[in-house]
């Protein structure tokens, strides 16, 4: 009989063991609203997988997503939908691949928006930001110093329970093999996706991406680069944003939005005219999604209006990825005098890429102010001379030039709405704190 038991025990043990290496990165939660939300995962081979759900109160209530078999052309990825959803309610999941259930070691747990426009006051929310995530890989890195490192900063950002993550872009590093090919690129999405580090992170909170330069293609991409579809594509396999691309443009743009804010996730690496080349009425976003955005800042009824974008917006220090520099200083002036003529108000830009963090204003009497909020890196090199860049709009003091995320809260009850905006660093130290008020 013990010798019975023994051979069960590992019988089952092996069939666990065998679930678990089906998994290779994930799952990791996606766009979440009031009636739908995604979760991604990605297989070691070829397999069919769903999740079924049902309110934590009420197990009876099951329902299931769509099934998804997993393919080597879409890099064994899969987007679970779950489409059968009420506001306000906490759900419990249970992933199956081949129609067997997996046993998953972090929460399988998540709660839809709520609703509450003429019922509430708009709900308290909380959100965390970073852009710069450089996972070491030695055999395809420069030779020298590592230009990754901090992982455990992943661990801190999981540890502050956002309602999500928002990453700013270079969230991976294409390297030399990766972005001339489907292989390359896949590889790297697959292999910075499993450190051990990110898995929590994964797993506790919903995520929200736009793509930069790095994700894009090789350092300083624009729209001449030949492979942009490729990139492009795997972007859109890797992330669960809840659309990519607006109208007949095919990009990374989308829009969501979360209690009473709306955010607006631009793309300017598909669009952006070449740095190098010389001419008038360069862009980095396209008239096309300009237009878009314009439009739909006009049409925004949210108390911070959140523009989310590659390189940061208002610094006028005409370096690096500022909009002042390349010859892009007349669309950056072009997107101010539209939110000065349309008086709208509480317009926050959310920017990264620069290797450094600080917060800028632009305050003109009589018109709309206006914040730039840059949160980088969080775990690649650092710029330790961004304070020597000569930015006259910055906040004297917010400049951090270390590895660090933001935490963004809106909270407050109607007519009391304030953005509170938190740097940490690598350990989870409290960098730089300021508050924004919105403007009635």
């Amino acid at each position: 009989m013990k010798r019975y038991f023994t051979i069960l025990f590992l019988f089952v043990f092996a069939a666990l063991q065998a679930q678990e290496t089906m998994i290779q990165n994930g799952p990791v939660m996606g766009y979440i609203d009031m009636k739908e939300a995604a979760i991604w995962l990605q297989t070691t081979r070829p397999a069919t997988v769903y999740i079924k759900y049902f309110p934590v109160n009420n197990k009876k209530e099951v329902h299931y997503s769509n099934k998804v078999v997993t393919t080597y052309d879409h890099a064994l990825t899969a987007h679970l939908i779950a489409d059968t959803l009420e506001p306000g309610t906490v759900y419990n999941y249970q992933l199956y691949i081949d129609g067997e259930k997996t046993r998953l070691p972090y929460s399988t747990v998540f709660t839809t928006q709520q609703i509450w426009k003429w019922r509430t006051d708009a709900p308290d929310f909380k959100f965390a930001m970073g852009s710069g995530a450089y996972i070491n890989e030695t055999a395809y890195d420069r030779p020298g110093k590592p230009y990754g490192g901090g992982y455990e900063i992943y661990d801190h950002i999981a540890g502050m329970h956002p309602d999500f993550f928002l990453w700013l872009g270079d969230n991976i590093y294409l390297r030399e093999p990766d972005w001339n090919t489907r292989a390359g690129i896949f590889h790297r999405y697959s292999h910075d996706r499993a450190i051990p580090q990110l898995q929590k992170l994964w797993a506790v909170t919903h995520h929200y991406a736009i793509l930069d330069d790095h994700d894009f293609g090789p350092n300083d991409s624009d729209r001449s680069f030949w492979n942009k579809n490729e990139t492009l594509n795997a972007f859109k396999l890797f992330w669960a944003n809840p659309s990519y691309g607006v109208g007949d443009l095919n990009s990374a743009t989308t829009f969501f939005s979360r209690s009473d804010c709306d955010f607006f996730l631009l793309d300017n690496r598909t669009f952006r005219s070449p740095d190098k080349r010389i001419e008038d009425d360069k862009s980095q976003l396209g008239e096309e999604q300009l237009q878009w955005l314009f439009d739909n800042l006009v049409n925004s009824y949210g108390t911070f209006k959140f523009v989310v974008m590659g390189g940061q917006f208002l610094s006028n220090s005409g370096m690096f990825e500022s909009y002042t520099n390349y010859g892009f200083a007349a669309e950056r002036q072009r997107i101010i005098d539209f939110i000065y003529k349309q008086k709208i108000k509480n317009v926050v830009f959310l920017t990264g890429d620069v290797h450094f963090s600080e917060v800028s204003v632009l305050r003109k009497k009589g018109q709309p102010v206006i914040w730039d909020i840059t949160s980088s890196p969080l775990n690649s090199g650092v710029n330790t001379y961004g304070d020597e860049q000569p930015n006259s709009l910055r906040i004297p003091g917010s400049v951090i030039m270390e590895r660090n995320f933001t935490l963004l809260e809106v909270t407050g009850k109607k007519g009391e709405r304030a953005l509170k905006v938190t740097y940490y660093g690598t350990h989870g130290d409290k960098l730089y704190q300021m508050e924004i008020k919105p403007e009635e």
